[in-house]
């Protein structure tokens, strides 16, 4: 079936331009809320002292009886947040709801501090780290957490990560690490090029066995540093996505205009989590 697109002028600018969240973003009429519980944590010993919150978000028709998918979201609260630009909770109840997706519990999982420490914020060792760290502090410490009040499949094709920024990187990085735990992934303007040591994926992914990842990537032409030799988030996005196009992988890229922020990405969440969850053989 082909889809057509309706027509929208492009903008001239490319800078300053804002996505209109579509019907999916927003609480739709007959569509029950589900329950978000707030949870803390500071007993890693993945990343001993720090501590953090999540959000465990199960949506309104869950039976325990029947495990649920799972989409996990770092910067927790910035993806959960229903006044924010992402709201996935709200769009994983949408979707459920319509069986467009099957009933997914989403964990949001904030980056790690060190309270009261002179610099507090874990984030960027956490997520730009190419190593199996975060995708092990996921599976020994948060998931079992999480698995201990709630029924989620251990089906790694119906177990996802979803990330913006370092956090897109982390997600990319956690799959590519343990896909016999997460194969669907979601990055967004992934910070590629701040991962210590440089982007390893351009190079790796030709040479690696291939891998049963489902990725969606999102880059914008404006994003940081778009026109500069070094340093170039959205070149190396690009790089990434080549690779994976070169390496026959199941993958998606949505270009889009505006700078490094999360809009784009939220605007685009609905139709990325469709688009991992359609039918095995659909392209």
């Amino acid at each position: 079936m082909t889809g057509e697109i309706p027509f929208r002028p492009l903008p001239i600018g490319q800078q300053d331009v804002r996505y209109a969240h579509g019907p999916d973003s927003f609480p739709r009429p007959g569509v029950p809320s589900g329950s978000t519980v707030e949870f803390s944590w500071d007993r890693s010993t993945v990343y001993p002292g720090t501590t953090r919150r999540f959000w465990v978000h199960v949506p309104a028709a869950y039976d325990p009886s029947e495990p649920a998918s799972l989409m996990v979201f770092q910067d927790g609260w910035l993806y959960l947040d229903p006044e924010g630009e992402v709201r996935a909770a709200t769009v994983l109840d949408n979707l459920a709801h319509r069986g467009e997706i099957p009933l997914t519990i989403g964990v949001f999982v904030d980056p790690g501090v060190f309270e009261g420490a002179e610099q507090p914020k874990n984030r960027n060792a956490e997520y730009d780290a190419f190593d199996g760290r975060y995708a092990d502090f996921l599976l020994t410490e948060i998931l079992p957490h999480v698995t201990r009040h709630y029924a989620v499949s251990e089906d790694p094709d119906r177990r996802g990560i979803c990330g913006g920024s370092s956090g897109g990187n982390c997600a990319f990085t956690a799959a590519w690490m343990r896909p016999d735990s997460f194969r669907q992934v979601i990055c967004l303007l992934s910070s590629f090029t701040q991962m210590p040591g440089g982007n390893p994926y351009p190079e790796l992914i030709p040479t690696a066995a291939r891998k049963p990842l489902r990725i969606f990537m999102q880059a914008g032409h404006r994003d940081l540093n778009w026109n500069a030799p070094q340093w170039n988030w959205l070149a190396n996005n690009l790089r990434v996505a080549a690779a994976l196009a070169e390496s026959d992988y199941d993958f998606r890229l949505v270009l889009g205009d505006g700078g490094h922020n999360p809009n784009h990405g939220g605007v685009l969440l609905p139709d990325a989590l469709r688009w991992l969850n359609r039918p095995a053989g659909a392209t």
